[in-house]
C-alpha cells in the first residue's frame, strides 16, 4: 500500500482512505454484514486510514466501526469528527464548537468506538460564535490527556485554519474537493502547503456522480439525501451528466473507470492530498484502491482540465441552509 504524510507532521496513512459516512447513513443500500466486511477487506489490502463521525446515523457509525475494528485496532488510524449536533431522534441542532461540548463529544466518541485514542480528531464544522482559539484549546487540552493523538478541521476558511494553526498545530484540514468541486484551489490549498498542514478530499468522487453509475434522477433512493442537493436536481443533472461523459470518455482512453480517473487527478494535485471515497462494497472498495496505480501524464492533465476546467459543475454543492456551515 502505497502511504502519504499528512503535511509536515508525523502522521502517515495509506494514499487512499476510506469513509463510513455511507454504512450508516445518507445513502440507501447499506447492510451491516458487507459493510464491516469492507472494512476488514479495507485493512486486508493495506488501507488504514478509516474516517466517521459522531453525527453519522446518528451515533452508530462510530458503533459499527469500532465492532469492526476491535481485533485490529493496531492496523487502523482512525479520525472522527465532533461539532454537528444531532438529536438521538436524527434532527440536526446545529454547530458546537463550546470546549465543554468538544471534551463530553470526545469522552462519547471513545466509548462508542471502543477505543483509548483516536488517531486524527477534526472539528466537523467551524461554529462562528465560538472563538476558534477556544474550541482548539479544548481540543489541545485531549492531546495532552493522551485522548488524541493529531487535530484536524473540517470545511474551515484559511483564516480560521491559521489561527487554530497558532493554538495547536493542525494535522489536516478535511473539505470537499473532486473534478466537479475545485474551490480549495483558489486559497484553501495554497493555504495548507504553507502551513505544512495535510488535505483530506472528501467526496473526491462527487457523491458518486463522477462514478459515471447514475443516469437520472430516478436512480437516487427516495430516501437518499442527495436528491435534496441542487447538483442532482433539475437541469444540472443533465449538465452535469455531460460533464461525467467527458470525463468517462477520457478514461476509457486510458482502459480504466472513470471514478479511477477522478481519483488519480486528485491524487496527482499534491503529494500531500489524501481522498477519502466512501464505500459500502467490498468490490467498489478494490475498484477505488486501483486509482493507486493509474499514472496521469501531463497530456492527460491537459485533457481532464479541457473537459472539467475549474466551475464546470452545474449547481451549489450543498442546499443553501448547509452552505452556510461550510468555509467557516
Amino acid at each position: 500500500m502505497k502511504k502519504r504524510m499528512l503535511g509536515k507532521s508525523a502522521l502517515e496513512v495509506s494514499a487512499l482512505g476510506l469513509g463510513c459516512m455511507g454504512m450508516s447513513e445518507f445513502y440507501a443500500g447499506a447492510t451491516e454484514p458487507e459493510s464491516v466486511a469492507t472494512l476488514h477487506k479495507a485493512l486486508d489490502l493495506g488501507l488504514n486510514f478509516l474516517d466517521t463521525a459522531d453525527m453519522y446515523g446518528p451515533f452508530k457509525n462510530e458503533q459499527l466501526v469500532g465492532r469492526a475494528i476491535r481485533d485490529r485496532r493496531k492496523e487502523v488510524v482512525l479520525a472522527t469528527k465532533f461539532g454537528n449536533m444531532r438529536g438521538e431522534d436524527g434532527s440536526f441542532l446545529g454547530v458546537c464548537g463550546r470546549p465543554d461540548y468538544v471534551r463530553t463529544c470526545c469522552d462519547a466518541s471513545l466509548k462508542r468506538l471502543g477505543v483509548d485514542h483516536i488517531d486524527l480528531y477534526y472539528q466537523h464544522r467551524v461554529d462562528r460564535t465560538v472563538p476558534i482559539e477556544e474550541t482548539v484549546g479544548a481540543m489541545a487540552e485531549l492531546v495532552t490527556a493522551g485522548k488524541v493523538r493529531f487535530l484536524g478541521l473540517s470545511e474551515a476558511s484559511p483564516a480560521t485554519l491559521r489561527r487554530a494553526h497558532a493554538v495547536h498545530p493542525i494535522t489536516a484540514l478535511q473539505t470537499e474537493y473532486s473534478l466537479w468541486t475545485r474551490d480549495p484551489e483558489d486559497e484553501v490549498l495554497p493555504t495548507v502547503r504553507e502551513l505544512g498542514i495535510g488535505f483530506v478530499a472528501y467526496s473526491p468522487l462527487g457523491r458518486g456522480f463522477l462514478t459515471g453509475s447514475l443516469r437520472t434522477f430516478e436512480d437516487l433512493d427516495e430516501k437518499d439525501y442527495r436528491r435534496f442537493s441542487p447538483r442532482f436536481q433539475g437541469e444540472n443533472f443533465q449538465k452535469n451528466l455531460e460533464l461525467v461523459d467527458r470525463v468517462t470518455e477520457i478514461a476509457r482512453g486510458k482502459g480504466v473507470k472513470p471514478s479511477q480517473l477522478a481519483l488519480a487527478w486528485v491524487l496527482a494535485q499534491d503529494e500531500h492530498i489524501v481522498p477519502i471515497p466512501g464505500t459500502t462494497r467490498r468490490e467498489h472498495l478494490e475498484e477505488n484502491l486501483a486509482a493507486l496505480e493509474v499514472v496521469l501524464t501531463q497530456e492527460d492533465l491537459r485533457s481532464i482540465e479541457e473537459v472539467a476546467p475549474v466551475g464546470a459543475a452545474a449547481g451549489l454543492r450543498y442546499p443553501e441552509a448547509s452552505l452556510k456551515h461550510v468555509n467557516g
